[in-house]
């Protein structure tokens, strides 16, 4: 059985037992998050599509760790102006491993 849930404005496909990366959570690690926004679910050729979620339809995970993501460099620069400013940026992130799935 999958589920395409939304969480954090992006979608995702997740099946049980699947760990997934998404924005942060506020959800310490251990504990139990609930999707509510299931957007598809279904099982080979018995899908059920929402209009815009499937009627409950949830799915839950578990919190494994709350993290930040890779460094993602910015830099600006103006020619001619000796104009030269260099960034990093570190996104935080949830990783989940999904549970249980209930359509």
């Amino acid at each position: 059985m999958f589920a395409v849930i939304k969480t954090g404005g992006k979608q995702y496909k997740v099946v049980k037992d699947d760990i997934i990366i998404v924005e942060k959570l506020d959800a310490e690690a251990g504990k139990t998050v609930t999707f509510d926004t299931v957007l598809m679910c279904g099982k080979d050729a018995d899908v059920k599509i929402g209009a815009p979620t499937v009627e409950g339809a949830k799915v839950s995970g578990e919190v494994l760790e709350q993290r930040k993501g890779n460094k993602v460099l910015v830099f600006k620069k103006k020619r001619r102006q000796n104009y030269r400013r260099k960034k990093g940026h570190r996104q935080h992130e949830t990783v989940i491993k999904i549970t249980a799935i209930k359509a």
